[in-house]
């Protein structure tokens, strides 16, 4: 059934290097954009603008930030609505520059849709009291970027998680391979493999159920237990199957082991190199100003802490987003007229 959805179709690739081009695409699309206007020679351009690495540091960056709001969310928040909205956050980022869309501002939004779509029931009063500064700018700042989200990730809002799968292997792991003893031991490590493999690409390389044995075989190996009597159970011996999970293992492990948050004084100087272009972007789309450059006075202070989540809400106006909403208003009329017209 999964390799029928919008998930499998859409959002597993074949390899790193599709992931790596689709970000180059969308850093190279932007410098472009912007490059002329802006008057910077193309062999200056990584002064002037974000570089492919940055722009994934200061990704990683705000993916750890929301993950620590999802952790001190009140009142406390599953962890499907956590994965529904770091997965959203990643797909936002895989086609679209940090330089066009400031994560500071996508965070947030990806938490609230999440936990529409997953059914955790907070109201918008309920959600901003979890975000310092100004709520009310904060509940702007996720009504205005919400239909920008959903726009950028094609409406595709189902996510499959690992978390049933896990729960499946255990259950079957407990009534065909007696020799393994207690897997419910393997729960802690279990969690701790599915919260690493978040800051990677593992989810968008593998189908949650060979997440979720991959899960498994780590918890395990923390034991010093192995799955194999198990996996030959699973495949009935097909050595294949087997050799696949082993290789991936290998491979996810490598990509765990590679997770290293930026340091503070490099994403300070990313952030005020993503300032200034947005300032000078965001003063040639405003049409109704007289060019007055946005203040970028607003570094991050404190990379321990979510502030940037809303203390800054002058780097993007809410009104550069009314376009999308015009053109949604557009679609729907459209919509509306020719279901009319077939009746």
């Amino acid at each position: 059934m999964f390799r029928t959805t919008t998930h499998y179709k859409y959002w597993i690739f074949d390899d790193e290097d599709e992931l790596y081009r689709r970000r180059q695409e969308a850093n190279h699309r932007f410098i472009q954009d912007n490059i002329t206007w802006l008057n910077v020679k193309p062999d200056e351009a990584h002064k002037h603008f974000l570089t492919l690495a940055e722009e994934i540091a200061l990704v990683n960056f705000y993916l750890s930030l929301l993950r620590d709001f999802c952790r001190r969310f009140n009142p406390p928040m599953p962890k499907y609505v956590t994965s529904t909205s770091i997965q959203y956050f990643k797909r936002f980022y895989l086609n679209n520059s940090v330089m066009e869309h400031h994560p500071k501002h996508l965070i947030v939004t990806c938490v609230y849709l999440a936990a529409k779509i997953e059914e955790f029931n907070v109201t918008m009063d309920q959600f901003v009291k979890n975000v310092k500064g100004d709520r009310e700018k904060a509940a702007d700042i996720v009504l205005n970027n919400e239909l920008l989200l959903l726009l950028k990730i094609n409406y595709q809002l189902i996510i499959w998680h690992p978390y049933r799968s896990i729960e499946g292997f255990l259950i079957d792991i407990k009534t065909r391979c007696p020799s393994c003893r207690d897997p419910e031991r393997y729960r802690q490590h279990i969690d701790t493999f599915i919260d690493q493999c978040f800051l990677t690409d593992a989810f968008f390389l593998l189908c949650p159920n060979q997440l979720a044995l991959l899960a498994i075989i780590y918890a395990a190996d923390k034991f010093n237990e192995s799955m194999d009597e198990y996996l030959r159970i699973l495949f009935d011996g097909n050595s294949d199957e087997i050799a696949f999970l082993r290789k991936w293992m290998i491979k996810t492990n490598e990509m765990i082991r590679k997770i290293e948050p930026p340091a503070k004084n490099y994403v300070k100087q990313i952030d005020t190199k993503l300032e200034y272009v947005q300032s000078k972007t965001m003063a040639m789309n405003r049409s109704d100003s007289s060019n007055r450059p946005i203040d970028s006075d607003d570094e991050i202070d404190d990379v321990d802490d979510d502030d940037q989540i809303e203390d800054d809400t002058t780097t993007y106006p809410l009104e550069r987003y009314s376009h999308y909403r015009s053109e949604q208003d557009r679609t729907e009329q459209n919509l509306l007229e020719r279901s009319i017209r077939k009746k």
